[in-house]
This record gives structure tokens, C-alpha cells and sequence, in this order.
């Protein structure tokens, strides 16, 4: 099970630590956070306990209207469960309750000025990110026009030297050789580098090149959503794909379906092209354009506009 420490979320989102500083280790095994309304007021069927605990204006505002004893209580029925940490937002404060109780039992408190609004989605991007199944897989990953795509074939098949050219006309790259994938959602597949690869792309007879270096910011971005797995293949005469309208093939990632093209290579061939021509009408279908459909309208308006003719 992959999990993070409360000190990594302390580091990363620049938290205040109000109590617990020795257990800034524990471990954080479950995204999203939690804000604990109905738990506060006596409900823990589907308490989430792994969870790390968000105290907004709500919950704070709660606590503070109540008498000493009742809050003892309340705060007490949640902290037997040993939440990971509980971290109050808005910059609240009128904590010394909450610190002397968290101290006590040895959980972590943590403070920040955001809003619970601005904070919760960041810091459960985060946690998804960091907590996700991931595997890896050899290939070139890049963003073209906003979409992302697997770009995979054997070993010296021209997949660096595609991105390259891609990257030229404006397109970015996200990992070279080694591509880490992610998996958000049962929907959702994220690519990434491996940090050792960050911002490299290997092209044969040239050498390692860092395409930020040479062609500036615009050539990388970090991470891109999967949208398209393309496999460049060698040239096979017999077996051309030439129909007007082709049935999507599907890859699969950790459960993750991925649209499948394969492309096969031949000298003179405009693979970058094609992927762009690829990457730009998986787009147009997904705003509900199809040209094939948009084709046959023709040519049924057409055949009905001759049929009228030849009845006349």
C-alpha cells in the first residue's frame, strides 16, 4: 500500500504545526480529506477514519458555541479514532482547546489561512497523485494540443525522433523511455516522468538532448491525462487499415481503457502528421463531430436529390 506522511503535506502546502509535532511521521494512507460535521454531532456509520480530517468555518464554529464538557465529549467520540491529523482552515483561531486535546493524545494539528474552498481540492490532488496505482511502461509520452498520448513501439522503431519533431512544431513532451502511469480514477490515466528523465528526450546517432535547454518552457509539462495509446509499427503491405471509417480499438492500463491507433511507418511518411490529424479528431469526436457521419449526410442528400431528378 502506498501512503505519505502528514510532514510531506506540512512541506508541501507550508501548514503551521500547532500540536503534535512528533508524530509528523505518521503515515496517510487514504485520499481525500474529510470534514467531520455529522461525527461532530454523534454520527460514525460511514466515518472515514484513515482519512485526514479538514476543520472549516463550520466545524470550528461549532466547537466554540459548545460547553467545555460537550466539546470534550464531542472532540473525544472522533480522536478515538486516530485520524492521521486534523488541519483547520481560514486561518481560524481561539484553538487552545483543540491544541491541549490534540497534544494530549498525540495527534497532529495543523493550520493554514486558505479557505477550506481553496484548500480541500489541492490537497486532494495531491493525495490522489501520490497515492495512485502506477505502473510504467516503455515509450514516449507527449502532449499534442492539449491531448494526451502513449506513444509506444519496439526498440529503434523512430518513437524519439517523432516526439522530436513533434515538440518542434509546438508540442510538448512529458517523458522520454520511461514513462510512469497513473491511475486516478477508473476513468482517469495520468502520465508522468520519472524525475531522472525530467525535461530529456534520447535521439539516436545524436545523443541526450534536454529539450527545455534548446527549445525552451513551452517544449515540457510534467504530467498530461492519457487520452490516445499509439503504436508506431514497421510497414506491413498487406495489412493496411483503408476503410472511410475505422472501429475504435481499446488499450488497457491498470483497468484503464485507453483509445487504440496503430500506425505503420514507411519512408516519407508524415507520422507526426498523422499524429496530430489523430490527436485533433479523437478531439472533434468528443464534442460530438463525426466526419464519416457528416459524409454519409452528403451523400444520402445527394443520391435523394438525384432520385428526385430522375423522377422528374
Amino acid at each position: 500500500m502506498k501512503r505519505i506522511t502528514i510532514r510531506n503535506l506540512v512541506k508541501r502546502f507550508s501548514l503551521k504545526v500547532l500540536a503534535g509535532k512528533e508524530q509528523l511521521d505518521r503515515n496517510i494512507t487514504q485520499p481525500k480529506a474529510h470534514r467531520p460535521g455529522l461525527e461532530f454531532v454523534g454520527y460514525f456509520d460511514f466515518f472515514p477514519m484513515d482519512r485526514v480530517q479538514v476543520l472549516g468555518r463550520k466545524e470550528i464554529t461549532y466547537l466554540h458555541k459548545l460547553t467545555k464538557a460537550e466539546r470534550k465529549h464531542r472532540i473525544g467520540n472522533i480522536v478515538k479514532y486516530r485520524p492521521p491529523c486534523f488541519i483547520v482552515t481560514h486561518g481560524q483561531g481561539g484553538l487552545e482547546y483543540l491544541t491541549k486535546f490534540c497534544t494530549e493524545e498525540g495527534i497532529p494539528l495543523l493550520w493554514t489561512k486558505e479557505s477550506t474552498a481553496e484548500f480541500i481540492p489541492k490537497v486532494d490532488a495531491h493525495m490522489i497523485k501520490t497515492l495512485s496505482e502506477e505502473t510504467a511502461v516503455h515509450g514516449v509520452c507527449i502532449n499534442v494540443s492539449g491531448i494526451g498520448i502513449l506513444l509506444r513501439g519496439d526498440s529503434g522503431v523512430g518513437k524519439s525522433e517523432t516526439a522530436h519533431t513533434l515538440i518542434r512544431r509546438g508540442h510538448r513532451l512529458v517523458a522520454d523511455d520511461m514513462i510512469v502511469l497513473k491511475k486516478l480514477s477508473p476513468q482517469t490515466l495520468l502520465g508522468t516522468h520519472n524525475e531522472t528523465n525530467r525535461e530529456f528526450l534520447a535521439l539516436r546517432s545524436i545523443g541526450l538532448l534536454n529539450v527545455v535547454r534548446i527549445y525552451g518552457r513551452k517544449a515540457f509539462q510534467d504530467e498530461t491525462r492519457i487520452t490516445l495509446d499509439i503504436k508506431l509499427t514497421k510497414w506491413k503491405a498487406d495489412d493496411l487499415n483503408n476503410e472511410l471509417e475505422l472501429e475504435q480499438k481499446y488499450s488497457e492500463y491498470m483497468g484503464v481503457p485507453i483509445p487504440f491507433i496503430e500506425i505503420q511507418l514507411q519512408p516519407g511518411r508524415d507520422v507526426a502528421g498523422l499524429i496530430e490529424a489523430a490527436a485533433n479528431n479523437w478531439y472533434l469526436q468528443q464534442q460530438g463531430y463525426s466526419a464519416m457521419g457528416e459524409f454519409m449526410e452528403r451523400v444520402e442528400a445527394e443520391a435523394s436529390e438525384n432520385a428526385g431528378e430522375d423522377f422528374h
